[in-house]
Order: C-alpha cells, then sequence, then structure tokens
C-alpha cells in the first residue's frame, strides 16, 4: 500500500483486507515506511506490514462499527521500519500473524532483516520476515463501548 494515500487515513476507522484470517476493522493510528499501527478491539495494536497487504476499505458514510474509545495518550511502539520495530520489542511476548496456520505466539529473542526468531516453549522458530504479515506484542486498551448515553453524560 502507498503510504502517502495511507497517511491520509490516520485517525479513520477502516478495515484491512476484505476478509480471511488477517482481516480486522480498526482505527489508523501511524503510517510509516513499510508498516502501519491499527488499534483493533479485540487485537489491542496491531502492526501490519505494508507489502502484504490487498485492500484497505475506508467507508464513505463512516458506518464501520468501532466500539473503543481511543485514549488521547495511547503510549504504543514506533520505529522508522518494520525491522527496527521488531528490534525495539526484543524480549517481548508477541503474535506473529493474526489467523491462519502460520499464527505463532511466544517470546521475541531476535530480528534481522531476513528472519525473526521466537521463543516458543522449548523450540526457537525462525520466521522469514517477507512472510510476517502483522504483529501484536499484549497492548490493549480496555474495551470501553460507546454508547449514545456516554456520550450524552460527557456532554453534561
Amino acid at each position: 500500500m502507498d503510504r502517502e494515500m495511507m497517511s491520509r487515513l490516520v485517525d479513520k476507522t477502516i478495515r484491512v483486507d476484505r476478509g480471511g484470517p488477517e482481516s480486522r476493522i480498526g482505527k489508523l493510528l501511524a503510517v510509516f515506511e513499510d508498516y502501519f499501527v491499527l488499534l483493533t478491539e479485540s487485537d489491542g495494536v496491531v502492526y501490519y506490514t505494508t507489502n502484504h497487504i490487498k485492500s484497505i476499505t475506508e467507508s464513505s458514510k463512516d458506518i464501520m462499527k468501532f466500539g473503543i474509545k481511543v485514549p488521547k495518550k495511547l503510549d504504543y511502539k514506533t520505529a522508522d521500519n518494520f525491522h527496527k520495530l521488531l528490534e525495539s520489542i526484543r524480549f517481548q511476548w508477541i503474535k506473529i500473524n493474526r489467523g491462519g496456520s502460520e499464527s505463532l505466539e511466544g517470546v521475541l529473542s531476535d530480528a534481522n532483516k531476513n528472519y525473526a526468531s521466537l521463543i516458543v516453549n522449548e523450540e526457537v522458530v525462525r520466521f522469514s520476515m517477507k512472510h510476517i504479515r502483522n504483529i501484536s506484542y499484549g497492548l490493549k486498551v480496555e474495551n470501553t463501548k460507546i454508547d449514545s448515553s456516554e456520550n450524552c453524560n460527557n456532554n453534561d
């Protein structure tokens, strides 16, 4: 996906891909060289590599449902590119690829331009960087549903 086009969608609710195990709806938080940051209801903050994205959907009537109130100072990791992002979260518990048979959770032990290593139980699993679609590392926002009565109370 084109970085300039994606940058225009920051702070909007979008759908990544049209379906399948990697498809998610969420608030686009930031766009970087080769990845973007999406806040989702079920998975928290997810980092998507742009080279695997087939489509981005934005509702022309802003009707995509996103039931999380985004904190004003949501603290999440950023880096110039995906490789540097992985380096910054070494030794964190992460999940690689949200769904499907290549989804895996463990401790990120190493990351370089060719692969990322995950410690899973008593194994070291190396993922080719070009096959990592997305990652998350435990940062979630408390799921406070937004409803009309809450909005009325906040306006008083």
